[in-house]
């Protein structure tokens, strides 16, 4: 049985990893699969998945968007922490998160309130090259399509580096079944930038792969 469970969000991002990983790991011991596009499908998807493959560890990858100029399109990064944007009230100026409203994504009825999930959640720690850590990664219901997008993000987490739409669904699904999730993503493009021919789809995914073959092989 596979003893990691491997998520990516996209049909398209999963074959381009797939590819790149068979080279360099043998992908027996991992479960590769598609969680979905968008906080959503990512909840439940990842859930439905762990829940029937028991893993030992969870790893999410695909590509994601670069915030602040501190990653390198191109290049791909394992996170630590992963926060949650777009789930509260309000919008623009005005959107107040769920922890602002004091509001847990998950308190548990019969624990006490420090086992309550807020709108940051801390990843498993990768012992992996300074180079390649990514610090907070933040998780949009809608990705950034401005960049007066980002800076909303970056008001709310002022230290958040990266930007994508699954992260924080796969990592609560992670904390609700008791397995441990890690993140690396590939980024492809400065978040806010929606034209595509700036972005570097290939070799952000081929920078992921690398680094989970480092982490897997």
């Amino acid at each position: 049985m596979a003893t990691t469970l491997l998520l990516v969000p996209t049909a398209f991002e999963l074959k381009i990893l797939r590819d790149a990983l068979a080279s360099g790991i043998d992908l027996s011991s991992v479960r590769l699969e598609c969680c979905g596009f968008g906080v959503i499908a990512s909840a439940a998807r990842a859930t439905q998945l762990i829940l029937a493959s028991n893993p030992d560890r969870v790893i999410l990858s695909g590509i994601s968007g670069g915030m602040n100029n501190r990653l390198q399109v191109g290049l791909a990064y394992w996170f630590s922490e992963v926060a949650a944007y777009g789930i509260g009230a309000g919008a623009g100026d005005q959107f107040l998160t769920a922890g602002e409203m004091d509001w847990p994504h998950w308190a548990a009825p019969d624990q006490p309130e420090g086992k309550n999930i807020g709108d940051v959640i801390e990843l498993t720690p990768t012992d992996c090259p300074a180079d390649s850590h990514g610090g907070l990664l933040v998780t949009a219901c809608a990705a950034s399509a401005h960049p007066l997008d980002v800076n909303l993000r970056l008001k709310k987490f002022p230290s958040a580096a990266g930007e994508d739409m699954e992260g924080f669904s796969v990592a609560l699904a992670g904390k609700l079944c008791g397995v441990p999730v890690e993140i690396v993503r590939g980024v492809s493009n400065h978040a806010g930038d929606r034209s595509k021919q700036n972005w570097k789809i290939q070799e952000a995914l081929a920078a992921a792969a690398e680094l989970l073959i480092e982490r897997l092989a």
